[in-house]
């Protein structure tokens, strides 16, 4: 049974009481009205060109003051983009674009943003750039803007938007091919009490020429779109379908308030609608990029450290449904963690962040998730709180743990900026825990070690550095138990110049009673294979130290905080075979499950002796035996003539070249 293609894509207050909700049901789009109280539909209605048919087709909506703005594709097949008005308040008019000259070329709309200051909406999308002209379709990120009072035109541009501009959105570093694709926006708001001017939009771009995963964060400010939008613009002539800059600059392009404006002037709106100035970011590039992940959505908030000053953190969703977070610091952009947001990779549908909740919610088309945006309590050691460098959490003294910031807190330490870890932890290192291993001699074991971070190293340290030993990529170090390679092994992590025991362990030799031997004391040759053990067969059991680890890796700027167990497999047996690889610091060993067993070489020796003997008895007779038949042949066969006979017994290789004819023997008739 296939599932039926029934996909919310609005839900959104749409006043003090209700929520508007729309949805794709079964390619006729739906929408209904919800009571806030009781959370039960109280109207529904066909919804065709609110929300897309298509359940996998994204739309971009705004409500405000009870009004419905929508970027969406209207028709079934989804060629028809437009930008709409609904529910228009004061007796006005609906509004949507002018559909008799293409202001949109395949747009694929991704978020939306209201500027209350001014009046003005904008929609984030990605189209293709006809102003280029390129044998294959350029896709260009755009922003395009909208006043929210518009009413149209008296004569022209009757219920049509007379303030649709469009402007483009540059993300690239210079002399550099751009990241033209645009996935998702997010608006930050200006800290409390600051300037709507300072909004930011974080944007996540790809690029359609990169043939892996590659992508982008570009932040752009409002104050800047502002300024391109009142800038010069290009103007689309008919005839040629092709793009002129204006000469002069029009002031009332991209302004509201054209409603009564004559036909001159709003027949130059009809035609220019394109900036000729792009929209550039605001450090100029990228603030995050990726060579090995493609991310799909972002959510972003400000976090306040310890000492009071603001760090931005961003949240990027990959396309697998991973999150990762990151810290925007002056040396550059940090992953403090990576989370694994679902048991199976899943195209994650949407982000929704409350920070007055301190969660993000994410939602698929399974279901929805809540991630809390701090997770200080996987850091159970004061440096992991610290090289995680999470303005989010702290190293509280008094406690001793790590512990979410809320600020003010003196005994609160941090570490965003540098790697002076020893300081910091001064006097909060916890005392050294050994775990004791006991194992049989020539037992193999193997002793665990998890990373407390992808960026930090794993070594070890160990009595003889000279025998062989086995260290596996997940960190672990396995080895065959001998008096020499008994004794205390410790697993030290070194992240940025910082070094710490993450696992210690005293690995002790049990002593066996073996049997008496023949001689007192055993020769130079003599191998372990001729100590007797007083059960042979007994398989020695691998003694492992198995404990919940918590930690938080940053292999290649990402970073992952599970909690999962150390498990291995059981070796039996006591007698191995080791063999060194070409590694000059690491060395490959082969088991081989070999039962021991008592052996005796005079035993052995006799058997060999007597098998000998046996099998040249074998081929003695054998030899006497072919000799006799063929002697017998030679003497009865009437007719074959002893020298015919004899040039039978030619060898093979006398005749290996002859023709059948000369193999055959003549037959004679004897009367």
């Amino acid at each position: 049974m296939n599932e039926c293609p029934n996909f919310i894509h609005v839900l959104q207050p749409l006043n003090s009481t209700h929520l508007y909700t729309c949805g794709s049901y079964a390619y006729s789009p739906q929408e209904a009205y919800i009571d806030t109280q009781s959370f039960s539909i109280v109207k529904k209605v066909s919804a065709k060109g609110r929300c897309p048919f298509s359940p996998f087709e994204r739309s971009a909506v705004v409500i405000a003051d009870g009004e419905l703005f929508t970027a969406t594709k209207t028709d079934f097949r989804g060629i028809k983009p437009q930008i709409l008005r609904y529910f228009s308040k004061d007796g006005r008019p609906d509004v949507s674009l002018e559909t008799s000259i293409r202001l949109l070329e395949e747009p694929t709309f991704v978020s939306s943003s209201l500027d209350p200051a001014e009046g003005k909406l904008y929609f984030f999308f990605s189209e293709v750039g006809k102003e280029f002209s390129y044998v294959e379709d350029l896709k260009t990120a755009r922003v395009a803007q909208v006043c929210k009072d518009d009413v149209g035109g008296v004569r022209t541009l009757q219920k049509k938007w007379t303030s649709f501009t469009k402007a483009t959105l540059l993300c690239q570093f210079e002399k550099q091919l751009p990241f033209n694709i645009l996935q998702d926006v997010f608006t930050l708001p200006p800290p409390e009490g600051g300037d709507i001017a300072d909004t930011l939009f974080y944007g996540v771009f790809t690029t359609q020429w990169s043939r892996g995963p590659e992508s982008a964060v570009c932040v752009f400010r409002l104050e800047g779109i502002k300024d391109v939008f009142k800038g010069s613009y290009r103007t689309f002539v008919t005839g040629t379908h092709q793009w002129s800059t204006q000469q002069e600059t029009h002031s009332y392009l991209g302004t509201c308030g054209l409603g009564n404006s004559t036909d001159a002037v709003l027949g130059e709106v009809k035609k220019s609608f394109l900036t000729t100035n792009p929209v550039t970011p605001v450090d100029k590039g990228p603030v995050v990029v990726s060579s090995e992940q493609q991310y799909s959505r972002v959510a972003v908030m400000r976090a306040r450290a310890a000492n009071d000053e603001q760090h931005t953190l961003l949240f990027l969703i990959t396309e697998s449904g991973f999150l990762h977070k990151v810290v925007l610091l002056d040396q550059g952009p940090w992953v403090i963690e990576e989370i694994q947001l679902f048991a199976q990779p899943q195209t994650v549908q949407s982000v929704v962040l409350s920070t007055s909740k301190g969660v993000l919610y994410v939602g698929t088309s399974e279901g929805v998730t809540a991630v809390p945006v701090a997770n200080c309590s996987t850091y159970t050691t004061c440096s992991q709180c610290l090289l995680a460098r999470d303005p989010l959490c702290g190293w509280s003294r008094a406690s001793r743990a790590c512990a979410r910031v809320h600020g003010g807190h003196e005994d609160m330490v941090q570490n965003l900026e540098d790697s002076n870890v020893d300081d910091k932890c001064q006097g909060q290192t916890e005392a050294e825990k050994i775990t004791v291993v006991r194992a049989h001699m020539n037992e193999v074991v193997r002793l665990s070690c998890l990373t407390p971070s992808n960026l930090a190293t794993l070594t070890w340290a160990f009595p003889q550095s000279e025998k062989l030993f086995i260290q596996s990529d997940d960190g672990s170090l396995s080895f065959v138990v001998t008096n020499d390679t008994s004794g205390v092994y410790r697993c030290e992590a070194e992240e940025a110049g910082y070094k710490q025991v993450v696992e210690s362990y005293d690995v002790q030799l049990m002593r066996s009673n073996l049997t008496p031997r023949t001689h007192e004391t055993a020769g130079p040759d003599e191998t372990y294979e001729s100590i007797v053990t007083d059960d042979p067969t007994m398989s020695p059991t691998r003694l492992i130290h198995t404990n919940e680890y918590t930690t938080d890796d940053r292999k290649n700027g990402f970073t992952t905080s599970p909690t999962g167990k150390v498990t291995s497999k059981e070796h039996r047996g006591t007698n191995r075979n080791l063999q060194s690889s070409s590694s000059d610091t690491q060395y490959g060993v082969q088991l081989d499950d070999v039962t021991p067993k008592e052996k005796s070489y005079y035993g052995e020796l006799v058997g060999v002796s007597l098998m000998l003997a046996l099998c040249i008895c074998i081929m003695i007779l054998g030899s006497l035996h072919m000799w006799q038949k063929r002697k017998v042949s030679l003497g009865k066969d009437p007719l074959v003539t002893p020298e015919e006979g004899a040039s039978i017994n030619r060898p093979v290789e006398s005749c290996s070249l002859s023709s059948r004819a000369e193999l055959e023997p003549e037959l004679k008739v004897v009367e």
